[in-house]
C-alpha cells in the first residue's frame, strides 16, 4: 500500500502565504513525479503544479505562475507547495497526486485533500 499524507492547509488572508506538504510512504520502489491539484466548490479539479523527482522539472498552471513554487525532498519522498500572494480565487480543496512505481507496477495515487481558504 502507498499512503499520501498532506498537511498545511488552513485559513489565510488575501496576500498571505501557506505551505502545503505531502509525504509518500509505504511499499514503494520509486517516486516518479508528484504534484498538486485543486477543486473549488462547483468546479472541476484542476492542475496546480507538478514536479518530476528525477531532474526536478516543474509545470505550473498559468493562474499560479509567479506566486506558487513546488519543490521536493528526495530523501523524504515529500513534495511541498509554497503559496504566496494568495487570492480568494485560490480557495479550494488541494489534493496531492503521485506517480509511483511499486515493484514493477506504475500507478497514480491521491491524497485525501487539504482545504485552503483565502478570506478576510
Amino acid at each position: 500500500q502507498v499512503q499520501l499524507v498532506e498537511s498545511g492547509g488552513g485559513l489565510v488572508q488575501p496576500g498571505g502565504s501557506l505551505r502545503l506538504s505531502c509525504a509518500a510512504s509505504g511499499r514503494l520502489s520509486s517516486v516518479n513525479a508528484m504534484g498538486w491539484y485543486r477543486q473549488a466548490p462547483g468546479k472541476q479539479r484542476e492542475l496546480v503544479a507538478t514536479i518530476t523527482f528525477v531532474g526536478g522539472r516543474t509545470n505550473y498552471a498559468d493562474s499560479v505562475k509567479g506566486r506558487f513554487s513546488i519543490s521536493r525532498d528526495l530523501a523524504k519522498n515529500t513534495v511541498y507547495l509554497q503559496m504566496n500572494s494568495l487570492k480568494p480565487e485560490d480557495t479550494a480543496d488541494y489534493y496531492c497526486n503521485a506517480d509511483i512505481t511499486r515493484l514493477f507496477n506504475r500507478g497514480e495515487y491521491w491524497g485525501q485533500g487539504t482545504l485552503v481558504t483565502v478570506s478576510s
